[in-house]
């Protein structure tokens, strides 16, 4: 059955690709779906366009960490936490920091 919210989703990432909302709502709706291959270039593309998008850093790590990509988690962990210290965004920082020491 086809995932009526992916493709309204992919259709305003295409109309407005700088649109955090838009970009996260679609990376996690892949992550949703369990195609974390698809999400991860859109959590790059979120990055790209809006490089202090904290959860961004989290939920794309975490789905790397689930790809077995571990030292591409590793580098998202601490890009995000540089981002958070910078922001002031405390409670994502220690979401990261806890992240990334999981990882071990």
């Amino acid at each position: 059955m086809p995932n009526g919210r992916l493709e309204i989703l992919k259709s305003m990432v295409e109309q407005r690709p700088e649109d955090a909302f838009c970009r996260y709502g679609l990376a996690m709706e892949y992550v949703r779906s369990g195609d974390l291959a698809a999400a991860v270039p859109e959590f790059a593309e979120l990055l790209k366009y809006n490089p202090n998008y904290a959860a961004g850093y989290f939920h794309g790590g975490q789905t790397l960490e689930k790809l077995g990509r571990i030292s591409e988690a590793r580098a998202i962990f601490q890009k995000g936490i540089e981002v958070t210290t910078a922001t002031g965004d405390d409670h994502t920082r220690s979401e990261l920091i806890g992240a990334l020491q999981m990882l071990g």
